[in-house]
């Protein structure tokens, strides 16, 4: 179309200064969102076009690896790098007196009788605590030459005791892992202890269960696992001498506090440290935290001035990665005779491995636990006290779901363990206990917005029940198989915004999240976001919310994200946060560039700001005469080619940025899984009959992306009830140092899985979604551990530790096959 010129006696014409209204596309007119379009991941990453950290290479590129500790507690009392230095190829070779870095501290805003702070050295220094802690670093021509260095490398130690488990940790001549944690309030190897909610009659309310209703106590275990990422964690840092600046490209899901520590450790301005992220292949959490071999490979480019490559082969990401999930739960629930919850007491045990992780520390974990056991359930009484515990293992970082596995693992053991008490169903002691009615705030102090807990654990059974599946179990009881049911009724909560977050008394507070769109000369976007995307989808879902907000084609829109340089500070991607809160920050956004948009397009058409809409065809239509209508292409030519003919008070340059952080106690999603099982006499084996799962994460912006956040997270789920175990021998020798010994399933082990979406739109977010990565992890195990308890449920044995073995599974088989008609009849 034509421009209209504005004539000069509009230059201060109301329509140069109203705000403008009805900026934004609706996106309920718009049909991006909700839709499952191709995926814009897709041709690069399957056409083998994606760029992986170990797909850097750059010129006079150096490698470098680590000496490792060979023992679990020693003190560290030489490190001789003398013979490795000497080796050709060998370029440098660095201990901690070497490199002279600051230490990783990760701090909580609490007192000394709950929290003991503890450094992590870059490179061990004094002690090393658990076998494949980095003592030393080796850098040379290529990764040959690397391993035949660490080979030359000599380590003194005097060796001490191991602390490897619980028992060992607490006991009262147990050694002490770290030197700031002995003489003070707290016992030497535990660094957090919290106790919380203690709801006045907790005792009383005991008491008057054991006279008239049921008092359930269950103690659960979940092992150590590790997140398995496909991509290991890798760093290819260089100094770039022209803009004096420290280049670090990571396969990371938070680089803005990658940078952040860097900074700190090697002693630099922010400025002088810039942190990328090319494609990445995978997270699932132990890559939000900061590790010390990228920081030492940082500091190593830095002093030899020359590019250097590390990456992290699957031995080392076995045993001195990050790990999580050693918990123990101690729990008790009151019921009443109706079978409804009147009180709970826990009492968690978490064990942490070495170091407090940056910068979440130690309590992660037990924090997690604490504040949201009692889940989807109207628990009136509550006592609670967590505790992390210091071991000679690798340290613990975030993995998928956080603690909320093993919760609701043991949540949901008690659910059955009363509901057999009481003689009810597993379902219906539920539906008695869940929250029906929104907000509900509950005894933890949470406030829980609107969702479908008893909508969904209805549906959920009577899916199995329409397919005949509590018939085929009956029927299978009387053949003599051994077929159960399980239930998993969970909310995961979602986007924690900063106040949230400080709650735990973090000195560092995640919350907020930015974004940056601009759209350029043509009237496509770039969209920045400070979340980072590591199999999410974010290409495509971000671009869905950017084009319905601004109603454009979903193929001009291009997300930018992992780039420190492009956004002032982001937190990543964690919590499933990146729909919620930065989905929000984008959605702002863009909504702000879609009135600066309309802002420009009044005053073309020479009209009010009132009278025009963004009309979802990439452009602004004239309400009042809809055949009046300038396209973005239009917009953008004047705003940057014909800048003279802008609104007086409008610069030119069409960008806008926004920042969200979900209030109060962020957003709850919520589920129920329904598994059934079947369990080989003769080989202890598990199959699945059936996995359906029912889940309301709010506004499903790409139903198969979801689909795959559930199916992906049950499968890890399945994978941490049956197979998953980091093991370690009593001297703290990790025992699973491959996929020999550390059971991964196959494709072969998971089943299919149907999922079911309910929507209950989040009044939280901008664009009423709530997070899905975590769910389908956090209901798993407890749901598969029901429907082996209850295809046990005759042999009278009942398992409540994770994984379930096959040989666990036989042993209570062979006791039910023994047992006297007088064992049964007493039972």
């Amino acid at each position: 179309m034509t421009i209209p010129t504005p004539g000069a006696d509009h230059e201060s014409d109301p329509v140069d200064t109203e705000p403008a209204r009805a900026a934004s596309f609706d996106s309920a007119r718009g049909h991006w969102v909700g839709a499952s379009v191709p995926r814009r991941e897709d041709p690069r990453l399957l056409s083998g076009r994606g760029r992986f950290v170990d797909d850097i290479h750059l010129s006079g590129m150096l490698h470098a690896g680590f000496v490792r500790a060979t023992v679990a507690h020693a003190e560290l009392t030489g490190v001789d790098l003398s013979a490795t230095r000497e080796i050709p190829g060998v370029v440098a070779a660095y201990d901690a007196d070497d490199l002279a870095l600051g230490d990783i501290v990760a701090l909580l805003d609490r007192p000394p009788e709950e929290f003991t702070p503890t450094t992590m050295p870059v490179l061990a220094r004094g002690k090393v605590r658990f076998v494949g802690e980095p003592v030393a670093l080796v850098v040379a021509r290529d990764p040959y030459v690397v391993e035949d260095g660490i080979e030359a490398a000599v380590v003194d130690y005097d060796a001490l005791p191991a602390v490897v488990d619980e028992d060992g940790a607490l006991a009262d001549d147990a050694p002490a892992l770290h030197d700031e944690a002995t003489g003070g309030p707290l016992p030497p190897n535990v660094l957090l202890d919290v106790s919380m909610f203690d709801t006045p009659g907790v005792d009383d309310t005991f008491d008057a269960a054991a006279r008239s209703g049921t008092v359930v106590e269950v103690t659960s275990r979940s092992a150590r696992q590790n997140a398995l990422p496909l991509e290991t964690r890798g760093v290819v840092a260089s100094w770039d001498a022209r803009d004096d600046q420290l280049l670090v490209q990571t396969c990371s899901q938070v680089p803005h506090q990658v940078r952040t520590v860097l900074a700190r450790c090697l002693r630099l301005p922010e400025r002088a440290v810039r942190v990328t992220v090319p494609d990445m292949g995978g997270g699932f959490g132990q890559k939000c935290v900061v590790g010390r071999e990228e920081i030492a490979v940082a500091a190593a480019a830095h002093r030899l001035d020359r590019p250097v490559k590390w990456i992290e082969d699957r031995r080392e990401a076995l045993t001195a990665g990050f790990l999580a999930r050693e918990q123990r739960y101690r729990t008790r629930a009151a019921f009443d005779a109706t079978g409804h919850i009147t009180a709970l007491d826990v009492d968690v045990v978490c064990d942490m491995g070495a170091y407090s992780c940056y910068p979440f520390t130690v309590g992660i974990e037990p924090l997690m636990a604490s504040a949201e056991m009692p889940s989807v359930y109207q628990v009136p009484a509550y006592r609670v006290r967590g505790r992390a515990i210091t071991t000679n293992k690798a340290p613990t970082a975030p993995y998928r779901g956080v603690s909320r596995p093993q919760y609701v693992q043991a949540v949901e053991l008690v659910m059955d363990r009363a509901a057999r008490a009481l003689d009810l169903s597993p379902v219906e002691i539920r539906r008695r206990n869940v929250i029906t009615e929104f907000p509900y705030t509950g005894v933890n102090g949470v406030t829980y917005d609107p969702g479908t807990y008893r909508e969904s654990l209805d549906l959920a059974e009577t899916t199995l029940r329409d397919e005949g599946w509590y018939a085929l179990r009956d029927r299978a009881a009387a053949e003599g198989r051994h077929i159960g049911i399980g239930y998993s009724c969970f909310s995961e909560r979602t986007g924690y915004g900063s106040e949230a977050f400080a709650k735990r008394k973090m000195q560092v507070v995640p919350g907020f999240d930015i974004s940056e769109i601009r759209m350029d000369t043509t009237g496509a976007v770039v969209v920045t976001s400070g979340t980072m995307n590591h199999g999410q989808s974010h290409e495509t879902t971000l671009a869905q919310i950017v084009a319905d907000r601004l109603g454009v084609d979903i193929a001009k829109v291009k997300l930018r994200q992992g780039d420190t340089e492009r956004i002032a500070y982001g937190w990543g991607t964690f919590a499933s946060r990146s729909v919620t809160i930065g989905g929000s920050a984008v959605s702002l956004a863009a909504g702000r560039l879609g009135e600066l948009l309309c802002r420009i397009a009044a005053h073309l058409l020479e009209t009010r700001p009132d009278n025009v809409a963004l009309d979802g065809d990439g452009g602004v239509t004239q309400l009042d005469d809809p055949t009046r209508r300038i396209s973005f292409d239009d917009i953008a030519d004047v705003a940057y080619l014909r800048a003279h003919l802008l609104p007086k008070d409008v610069e030119p340059t069409l960008s806008a940025t926004a920042s969200f952080d979900v209030p109060g106690d962020g957003t709850f999603s919520n589920a129920t899984h329904a598994v059934v099982v079947e369990i080989d006499p003769g080989t202890g084996q598990v199959r699945f009959l059936r996995y359906a799962c029912v889940e309301d994460c709010g506004v499903v912006i790409h139903p198969k992306v979801v689909d795959g956040q559930c199916r992906g997270g049950i499968a890890q789920g399945i994978a941490g009830a049956l197979y998953e175990q980091v093991t370690y021998a009593g001297n703290g020798e990790p025992s699973a140092a491959s996929f020999i010994d550390y059971l991964v399933p196959t494709a072969a082990e998971i089943p299919d899985i149907s999922v079911t979406h309910l929507e209950t739109p989040c009044a939280f977010t901008e664009n009423g979604a709530k997070g899905a990565g975590e769910g389908g992890t956090i209901g798993a195990p407890a749901a598969v551990l029901g429907a082996l308890n209850d295809a046990l449920r005759h042999t009278g044995v009942a398992i409540d530790d994770t994984p379930v073995h096959p040989q666990t599974l036989l042993a209570a088989l062979d006791e039910a096959a023994t047992r006297t008609p007088e064992q049964e009849g007493a039972r």
